[in-house]
């Protein structure tokens, strides 16, 4: 049986990989210090015996955490990272740790096992984007010492220790650069434009629009997201690729506003706050890697993603805090 270990599992992204490897018949350690992941994302698992949820943390060397469940991992997908700019003033220097030290860790114990590792990295190694859309090539635009520099720059420093622990080492890592990923089970006070909207609309309030609401992003389900990111561990031949996954149609903000408004259940109105320091004013991902070497492309638009997103916040989140 194959053998899968993810960092971050009882996190947003972390929770739907779980969920797509053991509905394929992996055996998955969901590895989370529950810091900004929910075991309520993970409970559903509780009953299948190819799960194990284990409590820990990857700036700990990895191997004692482990070591009781005595288990060779094929796979590790490190996942392990509060994501959220709201986290990044109070969480900075955690956030910081996890994605270079942790990231350490992990590649020690890919290294020990010959285990392939897949690296979440983020559009955020991009900064605010020059160049549009961005290929893999592009060195980015990022403040080192901004607001956003703990996760940016971390992320880009675990992006070299993969790279290093391939050609020093022949540890076979693959980073996916994730662009704007949204769907079920986002925390509701996650501070991104997704949940805030989705929570705002549900409770009937205005939605909250930073600058003048002309910024873009692009809007990925996060089924199209784990398929990619699926496919590109699962490749035979692409041991230290960087490949971007991301949506290329590219949405304004005032855009996905009207979106929200159309589709809440509530009369809301749209209000204006001044823009945050180092807030990207484009985002739109060149997916001709993915195309070429995963054959993914997205399949699902912004509308359909939405309304499963919105549903989702309807039950789990607004009807749980009345």
């Amino acid at each position: 049986m194959t053998k899968a270990l993810v960092t971050g599992g009882a996190g947003f992204i972390g929770t739907h990989i779980c969920d797509s490897l053991l509905s394929d018949g992996v055996a998955v350690v969901c590895f989370d210090n529950l810091g900004s992941g929910q075991r309520g994302n993970v409970n559903r698992f509780e009953d299948d015996d190819a799960y194990t949820f284990v409590e820990g943390d990857v700036r700990e060397p990895l191997g004692q955490q482990l070591n009781e469940l005595d288990t060779n991992f094929d796979y590790i997908y490190h996942f392990a990272s509060r994501a959220s700019p709201a986290d990044f003033k109070d969480h900075a220097l955690e956030i910081s740790q996890t994605n270079t030290i942790g990231t350490k860790h992990v590649l020690e114990l890919a290294r020990e096992m010959d285990a392939t590792v897949v690296y979440a990295s983020t559009s955020e190694v991009y900064g605010d984007p020059k160049e549009h859309p961005q290929e893999e090539s592009y060195r980015g635009n990022v403040s080192i010492r901004g607001p956003r520099a703990p996760y940016d720059e971390a992320k880009r420093f675990g992006e070299t220790l993969c790279t290093m622990y391939t050609r020093q080492f022949g540890v076979d890592t693959r980073t996916v650069r994730i662009f704007n990923t949204y769907g079920p089970r986002m925390r509701s006070d996650d501070g991104r434009v997704v949940p805030t909207f989705c929570v705002q609309a549900l409770q009937g309030d205005d939605l909250t629009v930073y600058g003048e609401g002309d910024q873009t992003r692009s809007f990925l389900f996060v089924d199209d997201l784990v398929r990619g990111v699926r496919t590109f561990a699962e490749h035979d031949e692409l041991a230290g690729e960087v490949i971007n996954i991301g949506h290329t149609d590219e949405t304004t903000i005032n855009e996905f506003a009207n979106t929200v408004t159309r589709l809440s259940p509530n009369s809301i109105e749209t209000v204006y706050q001044p823009l945050p320091e180092d807030d990207p004013t484009r985002r739109r991902p060149d997916i001709t890697k993915a195309k070429s070497l995963l054959d993914w492309e997205p399949t699902i638009d912004l509308e359909t993603g939405l309304k499963k997103t919105l549903e989702y916040f309807g039950t789990e989140v607004v009807n749980a805090h009345p």
